[in-house]
């Protein structure tokens, strides 16, 4: 099916471009709750609805292409960047005498230069190589096995996501020995694995309405792949 330019932004885009936004901003949000698993593990409470984003990138890119969803998770790092310097600002003006809450809110919602550096990195390497690798399955697999594309692009995307993040952030730091690098790692990205597996049928569900009801099933066959791009001449991938 051809792509055309009105039905990129209609109102199905542009919700799925909120939620996308939404489980961004808020698995950021909540990611300074620890939350405890069986065996004695740990993960940042953004796992509730971070893998959520991925989901929603996986239909972008299934359904509209590269290029559409490259444009999505660029928003999706400004309005991140806006909620950050807002945190911040908030949280820098003087209290009110009256309201003795300071404290808790720069414990919660305080960011710190190193963990911010990590969650953009992260972010950033993450999305676009899930939004790839999911564009060329697609193309390999001529369109076929949605779960194939779906979970292989979660694997690699989330897996490079929480290399990252948990090698900045607690690695070069020094908060975490290498084993714990190492554990957190693992546990992160298999929870996030689960996850995307677990929410197959809800994926296929969107996929399949959103085809249906866009007219639209896009392949990027010609596609410029980089991640940033200067201009409409840029070369093909």
């Amino acid at each position: 099916m051809q792509k055309s330019p009105s039905a990129v932004f209609s109102g199905r885009f542009i919700v799925l471009v909120g939620l996308f936004v939404t489980c961004l901003i808020v698995a950021n949000i909540i990611a300074v709750k620890i939350i405890a698993l069986p065996f004695g593990l740990f993960v940042p409470a953004g796992v509730v609805i971070f893998p959520l984003s991925y989901l929603f990138g996986d239909v972008l890119t299934e359904v509209y292409g590269y290029a559409a969803a490259r444009r999505v998770i660029w928003l999706g790092f400004f309005c991140n960047l806006i909620a950050v310097l807002a945190i911040y600002v908030a949280g820098v003006l003087p209290a009110a005498p009256f309201w003795p809450n300071q404290g808790a809110y720069s414990a919660i919602l305080g960011f710190t230069p190193v963990l911010l550096l990590a969650s953009f990195c992260a972010y950033l390497v993450g999305e676009f190589l899930n939004s790839f690798v999911l564009a060329k399955l697609k193309i390999a697999t001529k369109g076929r096995w949605l779960w194939t594309r779906t979970i292989g692009s979660t694997l690699i995307g989330e897996g490079a996501d929480t290399l990252v993040f948990i090698t900045i952030a607690f690695g070069l730091t020094g908060i975490f020995t290498a084993q714990q690098v190492v554990t957190g790692i693992v546990v992160q990205w298999a929870f996030k694995v689960l996850y995307e597996v677990a929410a197959t049928p809800l994926t296929y569900a969107v996929v399949g309405y959103l085809k249906r009801s866009e007219g639209l099933d896009t392949y990027d066959y010609q596609t410029n792949f980089s991640p940033v791009v200067l201009s409409r001449s840029a070369p093909k991938a």
